[in-house]
């Protein structure tokens, strides 16, 4: 397949998965983009230019995430390599629980989608199932990919017509967030890698858990779409949050306080930022705001908090004409 445009431009939003009972499987896009300009180019060289989040630490040659999915893209469709020149403006926060590496994967499959002669053939279903091969989860992948709330899920029926390209049977649906939900993530100074949060949990779960976890993720399900007087009870967790809490305990400790008063907060994917699933209250203010500062104290030593509505879009990719 030969490639139609030398121009592109990317753009993915921030992500945040689980979302309290929702592991691995629940996700929902935020209003926090990282934007990329993808030139391919004559000569073999590859050069990053980063800004924002990332600068200066992330790699800006072939190991860059974006370049990495970019090409793992275009093998899976036939099209050739080429040089590239990526300038990354980057507002994710990185290695904070809010999708910096999904966005990265997803704006890297939406780049070569830009630049091949057959769009098609790389999309939705193939970009998901690319993204997760690369990332190992579908739950950050699938909202940067469509946008709103996804659910994730492996498709067993799937697997044969997947099996030749060593893509993940995977498949995801797109739901609608009832307006009133206000997404606000409070996000600490720290990093933490996933493997670290992941290295935390055990290999087995109490059947008695199990069962809990599932009524409280479909009844998440309902209060994200229809009832939001429900937050607080839907985003209960019993399968990943309270063994991570040696790992992130001010995250944890903040998720308990704001629980307490009234305010169904989570930890964002494997943390250790917060997301607190608040309900707008109009002119910009949620019913979580006045809870987040008691939480506090007035001292926020470090620790952003930052209103995000969701964003129903997902990862967009255009072309640009020099």
């Amino acid at each position: 397949m030969r490639l139609r445009a030398a121009h592109v431009r990317v753009r993915v939003p921030a992500t945040s998965a689980n979302l309290g009972p929702g592991f691995d499987a629940l996700g929902v896009a935020l209003g926090l983009h990282d934007e990329i300009d993808v030139r391919a180019l004559g000569t073999p060289e590859v050069r990053v230019e980063v800004t924002g989040e990332g600068a200066g630490e992330v790699p800006d040659g072939e190991d860059h995430l974006v370049v990495r999915a970019l090409r793992a893209a275009l093998d899976h469709v036939g099209a050739p390599q080429t040089g590239l020149h990526l300038v990354c403006r980057n507002r994710v926060p990185h290695g904070r629980g809010l999708g910096s590496s999904a966005a990265a994967v997803v704006a890297g499959i939406l780049a070569a989608r830009g630049l091949v002669a057959d769009p098609a053939a790389l999309d939705d279903d193939v970009a998901l199932a690319l993204a997760t091969r690369l990332e190992g989860h579908p739950d950050n992948a699938a909202p940067a990919l469509l946008g709103g709330l996804t659910v994730a899920w492996s498709d067993d029926a799937l697997a044969g017509g997947l099996a030749a390209a060593d893509l993940p049977p995977v498949r995801a649906a797109r739901l609608a967030v009832h307006p009133d939900v206000a997404p606000v993530a409070i996000v600490p100074p720290g990093h933490l890698s996933t493997h670290a949060a992941r290295g935390v949990l055990p290999a087995q779960v109490p059947h008695a858990d199990a069962a809990w976890q599932a009524g409280r993720a479909a009844l998440l399900v309902e209060a994200l779409g229809r009832r939001p007087d429900l937050l607080l009870a839907a985003t209960g967790d019993r399968l990943h949050q309270g063994y991570r809490r040696a790992v992130m305990p001010a995250s944890l400790a903040l998720v308990d306080a704001l629980r307490a008063r009234g305010v169904a907060a989570v930890v964002s994917g494997a943390g250790p930022t917060v997301l607190a699933l608040a309900r707008a209250t109009g002119e910009g203010a949620t019913d979580a705001d006045a809870a987040v500062a008691d939480a506090f104290g007035g001292v926020m030593a470090g620790w952003r908090v930052l209103p995000l509505p969701v964003d129903a879009t997902g990862g967009t990719v255009a072309t640009l004409l020099d």
